[in-house]
């Protein structure tokens, strides 16, 4: 009996729901990871964010990850982003959700690795949610969303709220990510 592969869903919020070149252009840069299988792209045109549902072996799951929220913070400017949807940045929420072969545990583990490598090489703020959160305060998405992009240099100038992440600077045109 064999044991099932390891594999691990991702489901991006980003931003945009309205211009088709844009979603395209994240859309193909999560697909373009070998071992990827995009499962849906939701765009929706008046909350303004679109829902990119993609799932891999953990470590192309990461890669589509990350290269989905570089596309994110090259083409959309949250300086002219109005929606009906909460949001905080250009990607605004990018959750691990293990399928099979990988535990909670563990993807909670690679949330972190995602998010320091977001910070690291992309200079975006990045929060912690869920099983991966390190506070009690931020396990609830709604609770680190508070204030909305719109609030986020006053949350990053508090050191309550600093991000797990990243710097505490505003990055007026990626905001941050969850």
């Amino acid at each position: 009996m064999s044991k099932d592969p390891a594999l691990l869903e991702c489901v991006p919020n980003f931003s945009e729901g309205r211009d088709a070149t844009v979603i395209d252009r994240i859309a193909r840069a999560i697909e373009a990871v070998d071992g990827i299988q995009l499962l849906e792209v939701d765009p929706g045109r008046s909350t303004h964010r679109t829902v990119i549902t993609f799932v891999g072996a953990p470590p192309a799951t990461l890669e589509a990850a990350f290269q989905g929220i570089a596309a994110a913070a090259e083409h959309i400017d949250m300086r002219r982003h109005h929606g009906e949807h909460p949001r905080m940045g250009a990607t605004d929420v990018c959750p691990l959700v293990p399928i099979s072969g990988v535990t909670m545990d563990e993807a909670a583990s690679l949330a972190r690795a995602l998010g320091e490598r977001v910070a690291r090489e992309l200079g975006i703020p990045v929060y912690l949610y869920g099983a991966a959160a390190t506070q009690a305060a931020r396990r609830q998405l709604d609770a680190i969303r508070s204030g909305e992009y719109e609030g986020l240099p006053a949350k990053l100038a508090d050191p309550a709220w600093h991000p797990d992440y990243g710097p505490a600077q505003f990055n007026a045109r990626s905001g941050a990510t969850v």
